[in-house]
C-alpha cells in the first residue's frame, strides 16, 4: 500500500516525528526550532510531533549541528530517517537485553518450532519499531513482513517471557524523544504490544510498498553474546528501494576487529566514551540511486540523537584479486556448506581464513571494506527469506559491490517472504572483477559439490 504524506507545503503533526516538508521535500528538525525569513519567528519548544500544525508557506532553515550536518550529504526521505531512527532505538532496547542475557544466564530466551532460538529482544523490537512506523506513516499504510508471530509468547509457559516483552518494549518506547521521536501518550498494554508484533504479517509480493523487518537476525549469537544485527528495508514493487542495518556489537573501527568483541565490551567500560568508541556499535544505512552508503555510532546512553550523528561514508574494498581477499560466510553449518565455500575459496586462490559471523553483519562487513566476499550455499530444503537479506543488499550496492545469486542473476524480493528461484545460493563481492571470478569458480566446482 502507498505511504501516506500530507499534501500541505508545511505541516508539523503528530505523524511527522521531527520533520517538516517543503516543496514534496522532508527537512530534518535538529533542534526542535523552525526559523522563519520574515519579520516574525516561531519557534517549538518541544520536538516535532505535537497537534499544533504550521500552514504558512514562507521559506525557513532549519538549524542543526554544524558538526554533524558536514560530514553526511546524504538527503534522507522521510521513510530513510524514521528507519534509521527506529533502528537506532532497537539497537538500544538489543544492548540492555543482551546485557541482562549475559548477566542472568539467558533467563529470557525460549525456542521455537524449528528448535532456533527466540528471545525477548526479537519480539520487543518487534513491537517496537511495527508500532513507530505505524505511528509515523499511518496503520492503515503500513504493511510489514517479519519474522515473529505471537503463537508461542502467547502459550500459558510464556507469561513470564510475555511480561518481560511488554515492558522492554515501554521502557523503549519512553525515550523515544531522545531519538526525534514521539512516545505514545500512556503505557502499551499486553493486547496493545501483541497486536504491534501480529499486525507484522504482510506476506509480501510484487505489488505495492511494505517494510520487512528481522529484528535480531542472528539470534544465536545475539544470546551467545556474539554478533547480531537488527534489519529493516523497504520494499516498493518488488525492489529493495532502502535498508537499515543496526550492528550493535560491531565497531566503528576496523583495528578493532582483530581482537575479540568481549574485550572491548570491557575496556570500553573503562574508558571515556568517544564519538567511535567501541560500545556504540554502528548503524548503517543506503537508498537506492544514492550511489553512497553512510554510517554512524550508535546514540550513546543519556544523548539525543541529532541527525547525521557523525554519519561517515563507507564504501566496499578496492581488492580484486581473490588472493588477497577476505570471505565471509555464517557461522552455523545447520545453514550453509562450510566444506563447499572452503573449496571453493581454495579453488579461486583465496587464502586468508573466513571471516565466520552471526547475522548480517557479514553485508555491513564488505560495504565497510572489511571483506570483500560472502557465499551462502544452502543444505537442501533450506529457503532463504527476504528479511535475512534485504537491507545487506541495498546497502552493498549503493556501497559500490556487486549482490546477486550463484547464476549471476539478482536477488528477487517480489515473490512473497521466501527468495524463489535462486540458482544455489547468494554470492556479494566488493566488485564486479572480483564477483564474475566467483561465479565462474562456482560453476566450475558445483557438479561435483552434494548440495
Amino acid at each position: 500500500m502507498p505511504l501516506h504524506c500530507s499534501s500541505m507545503a508545511i505541516k508539523a503533526s503528530s505523524h511527522s516525528f521531527g520533520l517538516v516538508r517543503l516543496s514534496n521535500k522532508f527537512i530534518t528538525n535538529h533542534v526542535g526550532t523552525i526559523s522563519f525569513s520574515k519579520t516574525h519567528h516561531h519557534k517549538i519548544s518541544k520536538p516535532i510531533g505535537c497537534s499544533s500544525e504550521l500552514t504558512q508557506t514562507q521559506s525557513f532553515t532549519v538549524m542543526e549541528d554544524p558538526k554533524r550536518s558536514s560530514l553526511s550529504s546524504l538527503q534522507p526521505t522521510q521513510e530513510l530517517e524514521i528507519a534509521v531512527r527506529a533502528v537506532q532505538m532497537a539497537c538500544s532496547l538489543c544492548q540492555k537485553v543482551q546485557d541482562s542475557l549475559i548477566s542472568k544466564s539467558g533467563a529470557v530466551v525460549q525456542s521455537k518450532d524449528d528448535n532456533s532460538p527466540v528471545t525477548v529482544a526479537d519480539w520487543s523490537v518487534q513491537a517496537t519499531v511495527s508500532w513507530i512506523l505505524s505511528q509515523s506513516f499511518g496503520g492503515s499504510n503500513v504493511s510489514i513482513v517479519a519474522e515473529e508471530d505471537i503463537q508461542n509468547l502467547c502459550k500459558a509457559k510464556a507469561a513470564g517471557i510475555l511480561e518481560a516483552v511488554v515492558k522492554t518494549v515501554n521502557d523503549c518506547l519512553a525515550e523515544a524523544p531522545r531519538f526525534g521521536l514521539q512516545a505514545p501518550k500512556k503505557t502499551l498494554g499486553t493486547a496493545e504490544v501483541l497486536e504491534a508484533i501480529s499486525r507484522c504479517n504482510s506476506t509480501g509480493g510484487p505489488t505495492g510498498r511494505f517494510w520487512a523487518l528481522d529484528p535480531v537476525d542472528g539470534t544465536l549469537g545475539f544470546v551467545r553474546g556474539d554478533q547480531y544485527a537488527i534489519a529493516l528495508a523497504l520494499i516498493e514493487d518488488g525492489e529493495v528501494v532502502l535498508g537499515v542495518l543496526g550492528c550493535p556489537n560491531y565497531p566503528m573501527r576496523k583495528e578493532w576487529l582483530n581482537y575479540h568483541h568481549r574485550y572491548h565490551r570491557i575496556i570500553s567500560k573503562l574508558t571515556p566514551p568517544t564519538s567511535e568508541s567501541w560500545d556504540k556499535g554502528c548503524v548503517i544505512y543506503a537508498k537506492r540511486g544514492s550511489g553512497e552508503a553512510w554510517m554512524q555510532p550508535l546514540v550513546h546512553v543519556n544523548k539525543n540523537f541529532l541527525w547525521p550523528n557523525y554519519a561517515k561514508p563507507v564504501r566496499v574494498s578496492s581488492i580484486d584479486n581473490p588472493s588477497l581477499a577476505t570471505f565471509c560466510e555464517p557461522v552455523e553449518k545447520a545453514n550453509s556448506s562450510h566444506s563447499f565455500t572452503a573449496g571453493l575459496a581454495h579453488s579461486v586462490g583465496l587464502r586468508k581464513q573466513p571471516l565466520r559471523v552471526y547475522s548480517m553483519v557479514k553485508y555491513a562487513a564488505i560495504a565497510r571494506g572489511d571483506a570483500e566476499i560472502f557465499m551462502k550455499f544452502a543444505r537442501a530444503g533450506y529457503k532463504e527469506k527476504i528479511w535475512d537479506h534485504a537491507a545487506g543488499v541495498i546497502i552493498i550496492q549503493e556501497a559500490g559491490g556487486v549482490v546477486s545469486d550463484a547464476g549471476g542473476r539478482p536477488l528477487d524480493f517480489s515473490k512473497g517472504i521466501y527468495l524463489e528461484g535462486l540458482d544455489r545460493g547468494v554470492i556479494a563481492s566488493a566488485g564486479a572483477n572480483l564477483h564474475d571470478k566467483i561465479i565462474r569458480a562456482v560453476d566450475a566446482s558445483w557438479g561435483s559439490s552434494c548440495l
